[in-house]
């Protein structure tokens, strides 16, 4: 008769034995579920405004590792609770890095994503706004003219007018021109977007709009 077999995870290289009850998803794989036990991933990824040392807004993302880990404290709290097997954590919703960060001008990988974030979906032709999926890139001077694929060069467009411009250069069209000159996707624009994105939840609010109450 053959002993029953015992669950197993391979994790380094090593086989360990799982607790009783515990699957291959339970097990801690980050700093954040080895100190603190383990949290389910969606609480964790829940965003987070990420202030400096200074209040600048300078990104959202799920940052509550970085509260854990001593480096950034919490402004703001969401008002839900994350409980662990030793612990219990307010789950923040905006939190301050505890030493000043300095953040280069470019903060954005060129990419189709970030070319639609700083467009807002919007074609640059004709304004219509659609769904990512329902735009594609332009090159405002073709590459097939020698134009080349970076931020002053591409810009979010519609079909209908992608097939209009094809190759040719705007000062050769009539009917289509820019609704504004494509730039790179600076920190300024990652704040306009923050605001956008922060505009729903009031506590992001006195970190995102000045006192004037519009985007710097």
């Amino acid at each position: 008769m053959q002993p029953s077999k015992t669950r197993k995870q391979k994790l380094g290289g090593k086989f360990h034995t799982m607790p009783h009850g515990r699957t291959a998803a339970h097990t801690p794989t980050t700093e954040l579920e080895v100190r603190a036990g383990v949290f389910r991933q969606p609480a964790m990824q829940t965003p987070v405004l990420v202030l400096n040392a200074s209040y600048e807004p300078i990104n959202i993302c799920g940052a509550l590792v970085l509260v854990l880990k001593g480096l950034a404290r919490t402004e703001e709290e969401q008002g839900a609770m994350l409980h662990a097997a030793r612990m219990r954590v307010a789950m923040p919703s905006v939190i301050r890095l505890l030493e000043y960060r300095r953040i280069p001008h470019q903060t954005r990988a060129l990419s189709r994503k970030n070319i639609l974030l700083r467009d807002r979906n919007c074609c640059q032709y004709c304004s219509i706004v659609l769904t990512a999926g329902e735009l594609t890139l332009d090159h405002v001077i073709p590459r097939s003219r020698g134009g080349l694929s970076t931020w002053e060069n591409l810009v979010a467009c519609c079909h209908n007018c992608n097939r209009r411009k094809g190759n040719q250069m705007l000062h050769e069209l009539t009917d289509m021109k820019l609704q504004r000159e494509p730039r790179p996707f600076s920190l300024h624009t990652s704040r306009h977007i923050m605001r956008m994105i922060g505009s729903a939840d009031p506590s992001w609010r006195r970190y995102l709009y000045f006192e004037s109450g519009t985007a710097a």
